[in-house]
C-alpha cells in the first residue's frame, strides 16, 4: 500500500521500505518518527488530510545536500562578480509502515521540522522571555529636565 505525505512544503509518494531525503527534521539517527500529514492512502483521498492515517519511518542520518552555486556577474564596465554556495540540510529516513487508521494511538513521536520545534519551544510557558528594555539614561535625563 502507498501513501502521499506532506513534509517540508513538499509531497512524497511512499510505501514501506522507501528511503527519502526530506527537509531537516528535529530527530536523531535511529529514532522512530511519524508523519501525520497524509493526503492520500491507497484509494482514500483526504479532504484535505486523511483522518487517523500516518506514515512511520526511522531516521537514518542527518545529511547535507549537493552544493548549489549561484554566480552573479553585473553589467559591462563594472567588472563585478559574486559567487555564493549553499548546501541544504536534509534528513534521511526509511519508511517502515503505512497506517490507514490508529495513528493517534501509536505513541510514536511526530515528525517536526527544526523551525517548528524552535517555534514551539519559544512559545512554551516555561521558556525564557527577553528582558524588557530599560529607558536610556540620556533620554530619561532629558525627560526629567523637560518636566521641570
Amino acid at each position: 500500500m502507498f501513501a502521499v505525505l506532506k513534509t517540508g512544503g513538499k509531497q512524497y509518494k511512499v510505501q514501506a521500505g522507501d528511503v527519502l531525503r526530506v527537509e531537516k527534521l528535529d530527530a536523531v539517527a535511529g529514532e522512530k518518527i511519524q508523519f501525520n500529514d497524509i493526503l492520500m492512502v491507497g484509494t482514500t483521498i483526504g479532504v484535505p488530510m486523511v483522518a487517523g492515517a500516518a506514515v512511520q519511518a526511522e531516521v537514518i542520518d542527518q545529511i547535507k545536500g549537493e552544493k548549489v552555486i549561484h554566480f552573479v556577474k553585473r553589467r559591462r564596465k563594472h567588472s563585478s562578480q559574486r559567487t555564493k554556495g549553499h548546501r541544504q540540510h536534509l534528513t534521511l529516513v526509511r519508511v517502515t509502515e503505512v497506517l490507514e487508521k490508529g495513528a493517534d494511538k501509536s505513541g510514536v513521536k511526530a515528525a517536526v521540522g527544526t523551525v517548528a520545534a524552535r517555534r514551539v519551544a519559544h512559545e512554551a510557558p516555561g521558556a525564557a522571555k527577553p528582558a524588557e528594555k530599560a529607558e536610556k539614561p540620556k533620554r530619561a535625563a532629558k525627560a526629567a529636565a523637560a518636566q521641570e
